[in-house]
Parts: structure tokens; sequence; C-alpha cells
């Protein structure tokens, strides 16, 4: 697993983080852009962007609300990470999920590969 850090920022500035991994039999890259409240991942291999969906949390609800933005509103790998995201981050997140494979198990790998890149870098989320 390799992390390559993209323009630092300043706090509660833009941060811009990449890193990549080989999960099961596919090399996923990941990009991530905290902004100041929020923060925008990119999720796919090859460059692409065939979904996008935005997840925060709610006072009135446990589970965050989620709303799918690009993309086939039936493919719901975007909307379902970003909501488990921003449940664990507290903060609004964007979601480009960009992979053929959305079994749950993979997207289980993808989740805990970003959770694992948020432990050992938490400036840059």
């Amino acid at each position: 697993m390799e992390a390559a850090g993209g323009g630092g920022g300043a706090a509660g500035g833009i941060a811009l983080h990449d890193f990549s991994g080989q999960l099961g039999e596919q090399r996923v890259h990941f990009h991530a852009m905290r902004l100041r409240d929020s923060l925008f991942l990119w999720v796919g291999a090859a460059p692409a962007l065939a979904s996008l969906a935005v997840a925060m949390c709610s006072p009135r609800d446990s589970i965050p609300v989620a709303a799918s933005l690009l993309g086939d509103p039936s493919d719901t790998a975007s909307s379902c990470l970003a909501q488990r995201l921003a449940s664990k981050t507290k903060k609004q997140i964007f979601v480009s999920y960009n992979l053929q494979n959305t079994d749950s198990n993979f997207t289980l790998l993808i989740e805990n590969r970003i959770k694992e890149e948020m432990t050992a870098f938490p400036d840059k989320f």
C-alpha cells in the first residue's frame, strides 16, 4: 500500500492526499480533498467521474442522510460509502466510487483501506 501526500494546506484550508492499495486482485486509487467542513473522496482504478454522492449527519436521525448527485441513482455504492464515512467523521462527505465491483465484501475492503489511511494521516481528512 502506498501513500503520497500532495499539497498540505494550512489547518482549516484545503488538503490533498492520494493513496492506493492492492485490494484482492485489483489496484485501487484514492484521492482525498479535505475542505473546511467536508471531504471529497474519489475511488477508482482509472480516471473517471461516473458517480457522485453526498452524505451528512442530521440532528433528527442517527443515520446520515445521503443523496446521489451524479450517475445512476440505482447504484448505491457512492452513497452508502458516503453515509458510513459521514457517520465516522461527522462531516459532510462527497464520494465518487468508480469501480465495477460493488460486492459488499469488496466495498468493506475499500472502507477499511480508507479508515486505515484516516488513522495514519488524520490531518489529511
